[in-house]
């Protein structure tokens, strides 16, 4: 039964009836006419595959109105965050070798030539692209991550249980920016959308080990600061070069 109503409701969503609301447990009972629990199982069913979102103290709502809310001054995994927002979370692998990149090597204090452990990927939330992702990490630590499988799990927990190594703290900064056609195809966005790219140095015990590149479609991400009369909140402002 369940099976026959979660069929119908895709249909529904196809031809565009819930644009503004996804209705209720009660509402699709009384036009059903089956019970709460039959109702229940096509929900989860539709929230699973990542056609809705439902999260507690909110409605249910179509996937495509759901936002990753991250907090600012806070070490977090973007793994977590998409699952807490009760989306599935997979993540395509693009890259996983080792490689030199001096850039990212003088980042993270070590010689030009030093190699590092290079992981791209791209990360969706339901069935659409968040985010493309790009990390480097020393071989020297991290070489056992080759073997991992990151399609379902976040880098930090990996990191955790095949290296030993836990994250403490790191700095990063967010700016908004135009994407170019290629990245536009990589998010699966549009020309009117713009999106924030983060950059991040993870350190552990102050000293770094991660180095990460983040375009996040600005449609479905956002930052959140908290703050008290008391102790307020600090902004570090970079000015950008203008033309």
């Amino acid at each position: 039964m369940w099976e026959q109503l979660q069929a119908d409701l895709e249909r529904r969503l196809r031809e565009g009836e819930f644009t503004d609301t996804f209705p209720g447990e009660l509402e699709l009972r009384d036009q059903y006419g089956v019970s709460r629990h039959t109702v229940r199982a096509a929900v989860r069913a539709l929230r699973d595959s990542g056609t809705i979102v439902a999260s507690r103290g909110r409605s249910t709502r179509l996937s495509s109105d759901a936002e990753i809310t991250q907090p600012l001054g806070a070490l977090y995994s973007l793994f977590a965050s998409v699952e807490a927002a009760n989306l599935r979370q997979r993540s395509i692998v693009r890259r996983l070798d080792i490689r030199a990149d001096a850039h990212v090597a003088i980042r993270l204090g070590l010689e030009e030539s030093t190699p590092l452990l290079y992981l791209e990927r791209l990360r969706l939330a339901g069935e659409q692209t968040l985010a493309h992702d790009c990390a480097w990490l020393p071989a020297s630590i991290a070489s056992p991550l080759l073997s991992a499988d990151f399609s379902h799990t976040g880098l930090y927990d990996e990191l955790a249980a095949r290296c030993g190594i836990r994250l403490t703290g790191g700095s990063e900064q967010i700016r908004a920016v135009v994407p170019n056609a290629a990245q536009h195809k990589l998010l699966g966005t549009t020309p009117d959308i713009a999106a924030m790219k983060v950059e991040r140095i993870g350190t552990a015990n102050g000293t770094p080990v991660e180095w990460r590149t983040t375009l996040v479609r600005g449609d479905r991400f956002s930052v959140l600061a908290e703050f008290s009369a008391r102790s307020g909140y600090s902004l570090n402002l970079a000015a950008a070069n203008m033309p």
